[in-house]
C-alpha cells in the first residue's frame, strides 16, 4: 500500500495547526487499513487489512483528536520504547502551559503515533 510521506515538517503542521484535523486523521486511518466507505466517501470504515483489534473497537475509523476513548486506546497502542520519539526525533517538548487543551495534546498523539509506525515499518524521517 502506498501512503503519503511523513516528513519532519509534516508532522510539525500537525503539532502547530497547520493541516486539517480530517487530514490527520486518514493520515492515521489509512495506517490502521481503514477505508472510505462506498456508499459514503466522507466516513470511513474497517478494510481488510485493519487489525482485529481496531476492526473490533471501533469498526467505524475512530475519531482521536475529537473522542478522548479513541485517543486513549491510540496512546495505549504505542510501544513502550517508541513513546518519547516526539523527543527524541522532533525534538518536541511539548505546549506551553497556557496553549495546553485537550485537542492539542491529542494532535501530539497522533504525530507521536506516526513517529512510532514510521520506526516499526523501518522508514526514515525526512526533513520536507
Amino acid at each position: 500500500m502506498s501512503f503519503l510521506n511523513l516528513t519532519h515538517t509534516l508532522l510539525f503542521s500537525i503539532l502547530e495547526d497547520k493541516v486539517s484535523d480530517q487530514f490527520v486523521l486518514e493520515l492515521i486511518w489509512e495506517r490502521l487499513g481503514y477505508q472510505p466507505s462506498k456508499s459514503d466517501p466522507d466516513s470511513w470504515v474497517t478494510g481488510p487489512s485493519t487489525e482485529v483489534y481496531w476492526g473490533t473497537s471501533f469498526p467505524k475509523a475512530p475519531e482521536f483528536i475529537a473522542d478522548r476513548k479513541a485517543a486513549i486506546h491510540l496512546t495505549r497502542s504505542i510501544p513502550k520504547q517508541y513513546k518519547q520519539l516526539l523527543k527524541q526525533k522532533l525534538h518536541f517538548s511539548g505546549y506551553p502551559i497556557k496553549e495546553l487543551n485537550p485537542r492539542k495534546t491529542r494532535r501530539a498523539i497522533a504525530v507521536s503515533w506516526l513517529l512510532a509506525w514510521i520506526e516499526q515499518n523501518k522508514l526514515g524521517l525526512n526533513r520536507k
